[in-house]
Parts: C-alpha cells; sequence; structure tokens
C-alpha cells in the first residue's frame, strides 16, 4: 500500500542514476574516529563519519584478500579442493596465523576459514602467493582490483593489513567491499558467520571467530575484526533484521570492549531508528506517458524494482513522490525501456530514486492516427505529461 499521506507530482528531467547520500553525522554521535553505516535495502547510508579519509585497516584489509580469492574460485581458477603451498615467508607471519608449517598444503576451504575465523596472516600470505607468485604481486593486483570496484581510497601493499605506511582504506571503500561479498558471493557468505576453526587441531585457543556480534541474537553474520597498535580497534560488521541488512565499518575504538559496545549500539540505533516501508511494488503503475505518434496516446509507467524507503521513527512529515519523465515518448518505444525515474522524498532523509520503465510495447500509430496527430499539433491540442 501507499504510506499515507502520499502526494505524486509530476515533472521532467534526464534520467537520473541512484544516489546515496548519507544523514548529518550527528544522528549517531559515535566514539569510533571514523565510521561508515549503510542500509543495503534501500541504498540508505545512515551515517558518515570521516569515512572517505585513508587509515590503516589493519586486518579489515583481509576482507580484499578473500574477495579475490572467491573471485578466482567463480571464475574457476581454483576450486575449494585446490592446494596451495605454505612458503617460509608464510610461516614466519607473526600476529595471528591459523598455525601453517612449511610442508603443509592447506585446501583454498581451509585457507578461507584460516583468513576468516583466524584471521591468519599465514593463511593471507599463502592465498597471496598462490593467486599472483608473489604478496607484492598480489598487492599490486588487489589495488587494481579495488579501484575498479570503486574503492578509490584504497591503496594496499599486503595481503594481511600488516602495519605498513602505505597500506591504506578509508572506511568508506570497506563498507563498499562488505557490500560487494555479500551481495556477489552468496554462496561463500555464510562462513563469515562460522565461530571455530582449528587446522588440523594446533591451536584451540586460536580457533575463535573474533566477530563479537556474533551469536548476540542481533541477526550478525559477519565480517572482519582488525587491531593493530596504529589503527585501534575496528570491525566491518552486517546483520539482518526481516527484510533489512545493515551494514557498518568503525575503527579508532580504544578496546575489544568499546568496540563491541560500539558496535551493538550502531545496529540497534540502525534497526530500531528507522522503519522500512514499501511506497511501490515493482511493476504497479505510477504514471501514464504520452506517446507522439504511437497507436495508443499513451502508455503506462512502472518502477524497475520495488520502491522502498526508510522511514525515521517518529516522523510526522508526510512521504511525497514524483514521476519525472522527458515526453512525449516517441514511438516506437519497448516495454521495460528506462525513460525517467520516481523520486520519493521523506522528510530528514535522502531522496530515493528509482529508474521507471515503459510497461508495454507501443507500435507507431497508423496512417490514420497520424494524419490525426499533426492535426492537433497544429491545432495546439498536444498536452504535457499526465501526473498519476
Amino acid at each position: 500500500m501507499w504510506p499515507s499521506p502520499l502526494r505524486l507530482t509530476r515533472g521532467a528531467c534526464a534520467l537520473a542514476l541512484v544516489l546515496a547520500a548519507a544523514l548529518p553525522a550527528r544522528a549517531f554521535d559515535t566514539r569510533a574516529t571514523a565510521a561508515w553505516v549503510m542500509d543495503l535495502s534501500t541504498d540508505t547510508v545512515l551515517l558518515e563519519k570521516d569515512s572517505h579519509r585513508p587509515l590503516p585497516p589493519a586486518s579489515m584489509s583481509k576482507l580484499m584478500t578473500i574477495y579475490m580469492l572467491f573471485e578466482a574460485l567463480r571464475d574457476g581458477r581454483v576450486t575449494m579442493d585446490t592446494t596451495f603451498a605454505v612458503s617460509s615467508r608464510a610461516k614466519a607471519m607473526g600476529g595471528s596465523t591459523m598455525f601453517l608449517n612449511e610442508g603443509d598444503r592447506p585446501t583454498v576451504a581451509e585457507l578461507i576459514k584460516g583468513m576468516i575465523v583466524n584471521s591468519g596472516n599465514d593463511a593471507c600470505v599463502v592465498v597471496a602467493e598462490g593467486l599472483a607468485g608473489s604478496e607484492e604481486a598480489f598487492a599490486r593486483l588487489a589495488t587494481e582490483r579495488a579501484r575498479a570496484l570503486g574503492m578509490q581510497d584504497t591503496t594496499l601493499t599486503n595481503a594481511s593489513g600488516w602495519p605498513d605506511p602505505g597500506h591504506r582504506m578509508s572506511m568508506a571503500d570497506l563498507g563498499i567491499l562488505a557490500t560487494r561479498l555479500i551481495e556477489d558471493f552468496p554462496e561463500h557468505y555464510p562462513v563469515f558467520a562460522e565461530t571455530h576453526f582449528d587446522y588440523k587441531n594446533r591451536a584451540p585457543a586460536n580457533s575463535r571467530n573474533r566477530n563479537p556480534m556474533l551469536g548476540l541474537g542481533i541477526g550478525a553474520d559477519g565480517l572482519k575484526t582488525g587491531h593493530t597498535q596504529e589503527a585501534g580497534y575496528g570491525l566491518v560488521g552486517s546483520a539482518k533484521q526481516g527484510d533489512r541488512r545493515v551494514v557498518f565499518v568503525i575503527t579508532g575504538l580504544g578496546s575489544d570492549k568499546e568496540r563491541a559496545e560500539e558496535s551493538e549500539r550502531i545496529l540497534n540505533w540502525a534497526f530500531r531508528q528507522f522503519s522500512l516501508q514499501t511506497v511501490a511494488p515493482q511493476g504497479r503503475e505510477v504514471a501514464q506517458a504520452p506517446v507522439w505518434l504511437g497507436d495508443v496516446p499513451r502508455v503506462a509507467l512502472v518502477p524497475a524494482r520495488e520502491v522502498r524507503v526508510l522511514v525515521p521513527a517518529g516522523q510526522t512529515g508526510a512521504v511525497t513522490a514524483r514521476v519525472d519523465w522527458q515526453g512525449p515518448l516517441q514511438a516506437p518505444v519497448a516495454a521495460g525501456q528506462i525513460v525517467g525515474e520516481m523520486v520519493v522524498s521523506v522528510p530528514g532523509m535522502p531522496d530515493t530514486r528509482v529508474p521507471v520503465q515503459v510497461a508495454q510495447d507501443v507500435a507507431p500509430a497508423g496512417f490514420l492516427r497520424r494524419v490525426g496527430t499533426a492535426a492537433g499539433v497544429l491545432a495546439g491540442r498536444v498536452t504535457g505529461m499526465l501526473a498519476f
């Protein structure tokens, strides 16, 4: 059903891309030094705090190594049973490890769990060397791939997030990466929710997933913690409740306890302070556009996808909408052709923009209709756009 009250206006503009704009950072006062929070169900950025500044990402940058390995799986370059060699460089990695030894031949499936659950620096080096020959070559490839994914604030010098002055990512970039992992690889994403992995029973004490959100009953199912002295404590997290999924990235917290508290505060705020409303189902007629020299005078316009918006708790302002297109449309037009956009406005929130498309084919008019239309033009009877 349409939210009430709803007002639909008319206008004309060129088709615009769907853009996400953030609410003011003051809407939530986070203790993190930098943060980014998005509602994936509506592509709405709920919070940005210094989110585009390149910062040391610590182990959160392992997500890029994981993404590169998932792509290799998708492309058929490796399988879950493919084994990689463990170099002396990989074995010598300090910090968090999955306790690999030279002579081991871990499978891709084991290395995925080693990187995600154990946060294994050694596993990341093994994957980097297995995919690119060396960690340095892998870092260059990963940086190039990150930029292609839209992560313009990312420069990687290693595969694990090991401290390095040139190894930097922004919180917004980590949010992009988390979103891509969730949406591009739904078959692999459940690994992020696994809580224990112990390679060959070598280190039961290090087998626990460090993500403090898992198991709290709030829908959390990923993704990656990070901590170094320079970066502080950070987390790339995600949770799903009902039809909504929220992804968030925080960094610069003072302790693992503070990180856990701040993560839970952010999720509670994101889910409880906004409600999801459906404005128009996919395929519902929202406007009619006149057709120039068509076999029918006008055609229905429908949204290209379901139109949903977030409404802040206690919001008393009206939800308004308009459908913009340039018209009249020129026959012939094809069903599914994008001709404009629907813009939905909620006070205090960024506008939601969804492309609108033609609902059915419209063929060119026959001779008599063309003559009648031409006469109408001469008589000044051509109308402008119609509002639904």
